[in-house]
């Protein structure tokens, strides 16, 4: 096995524990947990975790697909989005060509690769940690509502997003509410939850609406931010904390459970 065969990443890793590599890469990721004992056992937690998950939702993918989400529907949509496009596109060549020739204007209109969308689980984590990183260092406004309103701020976030919140205890892992805050995020509505310690160290709860099926734990760390997010019955969320992956995913799974079935 050469040294390029356990070149193992994060998103591999990743890819690994949700079932998604064949083959040689799929060896090459067993044959690396073989040679390291901790990140093995760190592996078989998360497929563990992502098995449990799973477990729960198959209720969930039972369900009839949503109208709005039928292929048909999805396809009258964007049929709809390029005529509207075309028509804008029409107007304006209109306009172009007649300071324009032919080979140029052509040449000009010709259609670039569509950019690629992070995964949703990704799109999830990254406003997470853009909004923890926002936030987290602000003394004076640290929340929007404070936790003496911790009623009205968890009904005005509901209302919202359109989902039940409720406030996960944190307190076994030395952590209390601050309170929140209404955020933009995705197409809608994000709401922030922050937390902190005896010694001043923050941790924000994040959860907005978010298509996609992977119920997996996705872990991110960027600096000194470490972030896990998953996506459960239409919404995304995530736990962010200056925090090791250790001391991180025990708290996750417990907001995993402090959200389940508050829909």
């Amino acid at each position: 096995m050469t040294d390029k065969a356990f070149s193992i990443d994060e998103d591999e890793l990743q890819a690994f524990v949700d079932g998604r590599l064949d083959g040689d890469r799929h060896a090459a990721v067993e044959a690396h947990l073989a040679a390291y004992p901790e990140l093995a056992e760190r592996i078989a937690l998360e497929r563990r975790q992502r098995a449990m998950l799973r477990s729960r939702l198959d209720a969930k993918f039972a369900e009839p697909i949503p109208a709005h989400l039928r292929i048909a529907t999805l396809r009258a949509a964007r049929r709809t989005f390029w005529a509207r496009g075309w028509t804008s596109a029409a107007a304006a060549v209109a306009l172009f060509v007649a300071g324009a020739t032919a080979g140029w204007f052509a040449n000009a209109i010709a259609p670039g690769p569509a950019p690629l969308s992070p995964a949703p689980t990704a799109s999830v984590a990254q406003g997470a940690h853009a909004a923890y990183r926002t936030f987290v260092v602000e003394v004076a406004h640290p929340v929007e509502v404070g936790v003496q309103q911790e009623a009205h701020l968890l009904q005005w976030l509901s209302k919202r997003l359109g989902r039940k919140l409720a406030a996960p205890d944190l307190s076994p892992f030395g952590y209390r509410l601050m309170g929140g805050r209404l955020l933009p995020g995705g197409n809608g509505a994000a709401a922030q939850l922050m937390y902190d310690d005896a010694s001043g160290r923050r941790l924000t709860i994040y959860v907005r609406a978010a298509d996609g099926t992977e119920t997996a734990f996705r872990f991110q760390k960027e600096g000194e931010a470490a972030t896990f997010a998953w996506i459960d019955q239409g919404f995304g969320f995530a736990v962010t904390a200056t925090a090791t992956r250790e001391e991180l995913l025990p708290i996750a799974e417990a907001v995993y459970r402090g959200f389940e079935g508050k829909s």
